[in-house]
């Protein structure tokens, strides 16, 4: 992490034993006007030095400065936390993704008494890097000393777990490291025939399950993330450029690109940071972008509903659509960190059956999940089925028949709104406003909206004559499958 910050003007806690709470306020607002517009993280102190409250910013000017305007309204807590506060702190961050650590590790150290969200030390979250396995991986843990890690490199505790979530998956973009819990080892054979998950798709992970890059490249990338959790940016960008100008000069033009790639990536951090938050964007179904302000809440709010120790970051959904039986298709739609992700659509004529929703199911479910059955590729973390008690029924059988098993299976229906989940003998009701169920409801409409799609381009081809390619609507990179 970066050295404290200079102080900005004024001397730090040149407060006098008779000044009041307006004095101080006007004191500390022309302090916070001179503060930097960069990320940071501000500390707030009473008159002996002690710290009352930790903060995160992505414009430190703009965020301390909001706390001494007349006329804001704070809410009780805050409004006495004003009160008592005679100084503060400032520790200036390369971006947003360190502050969210940072802010993190000193409420831990420091424990203000104004950060509400603290927890047991059993409980703090950690960092944990397996250095000694051929293709390291990176994971969120509140159990560092468990066997899975020894040996590992074991950064935090962290007070905040969604706080570390965050910075992880976003430097993920850069260094492309894995968070799976495949065992995967150099050069096996097996390697070549397994398709990586999504997360290679959208350039979050260099596959290393599918032999798409070797240990010494791959463990290159984790040195580096290893450097950069503990250097300064800038500092990081000019090793990663003097690499990128050495492997160049040495005629190793792939490695120089793909570190290119990465100082890149690391220039536009927190402006793809901003964006992502934004939402939105071309490659985002313009009809399911507006089911919930935060995906990231209510993929949260899914795990806790269906019990599940790691959180969801990639969903598919399965529907069928047909007339009377006639031109029956199935359709699959892939989400990814809660926005829909469109080049993992697919679409399915259905051969083998006519007016039966569930036999669908079971063909679409085969055919769609065999090679994640016989261990060649990863499921997803939950797979929808649209449909009550009997359609999830029908796509566990297919699953039954299947070497693998995957982690959740569950079914929404329509009207009564209820899930029905595996391994449980009663549905599962969530409230309508449930951000968990929200998120469900919107994959499983975007589902049966490119089912029935699909559907009506068949019908009119059919009756019509029609040529199906030049109107098909697809997502870009779906296709029959």
């Amino acid at each position: 992490m970066p050295p404290d910050a200079p102080e900005p003007p004024g001397v730090a806690g040149d407060t006098g034993p008779d000044e009041t709470v307006t004095d101080s306020g006007r004191r500390l607002a022309r302090r916070a006007r001179a503060l930097p517009r960069s990320p940071g993280v501000y500390l707030f102190k009473d008159g002996s030095g002690e710290v009352l409250y930790v903060g995160k910013a992505a414009s430190l000017r703009s965020r301390v400065s909001s706390y001494f305007v007349p006329s804001a309204d704070l809410g009780p807590r805050k409004q006495r936390l004003l009160e008592l506060v005679r100084d503060f702190e400032v520790i200036r961050c390369d971006g947003e993704w360190e502050a969210l650590l940072l802010e993190a590790r000193l409420i831990k150290d420091t424990r203000p008494r104004f950060n509400v969200r603290l927890q047991d030390d059993k409980t703090y979250p950690y960092l944990a890097v397996t250095v000694r396995d051929e293709f390291p991986g990176v994971y969120v843990t509140r159990t560092p000393a468990d066997e899975r890690f020894r040996g590992a490199r074991i950064f935090g505790p962290f007070a905040s777990a969604r706080a570390l979530r965050e910075a992880v998956q976003l430097l993920q973009r850069v260094f492309r490291y894995r968070t799976c819990e495949l065992e995967i080892r150099d050069g096996d054979p097996r390697n070549l025939r397994f398709r990586p998950c999504i997360l290679f798709n959208i350039e979050q992970c260099t596959a290393p399950c599918a032999g798409r890059i070797g240990r010494d490249a791959y463990r290159e990338d984790i040195e580096r993330f290893l450097r950069f959790l503990s250097s300064k940016r800038s500092t990081m960008i000019r090793e990663l450029t003097r690499e990128m100008e050495r492997a160049a000069a040495e005629h190793r033009f792939e490695r120089a690109a793909a570190l290119r790639d990465q100082v890149r990536a690391i220039e536009r951090l927190d402006e793809r940071e901003r964006r992502s938050r934004r939402g939105g964007g071309p490659q985002w179904q313009p009809e399911v972008t507006v089911f919930a302000t935060d995906p990231a809440a209510a993929l949260r709010s899914l795990q806790r509903a269906l019990g599940l120790a790691c959180p969801i970051r990639s969903m598919e959904a399965i529907d069928i659509a047909h007339l009377q039986g006639g031109e029956t298709v199935g359709s699959k739609v892939a989400f990814i960190d809660g926005r829909p992700f469109r080049s993992g659509y697919r679409r399915y004529r259905v051969r083998s059956v006519g007016n039966d929703d569930c036999a669908a199911i079971r063909e679409v479910v085969l055919r769609r999940y065999r090679e994640a059955g016989n261990g060649d590729e990863l499921y997803p973390d939950v797979i929808l089925i649209d449909g009550g008690p009997g359609q999830l029924h029908a796509a566990l059988s297919a699953f039954a028949e299947l070497g693998e098993r995957p982690p959740m299976v569950i079914s929404l229906a329509k009207k009564e709104e209820i899930l029905s989940v595996q391994g449980r003998s009663e549905p599962l009701r969530l409230g309508r406003e449930n951000p968990g169920l929200r998120l469900c409801q919107a994959i499983r409409d975007e589902a049966h909206r490119f089912a029935q799609h699909y559907h009506h381009i068949l019908r009119r081809k059919r009756v019509l004559g029609e040529d199906e390619r030049p109107d098909t609507g697809l997502p870009g990179g779906a296709s029959d499958a």
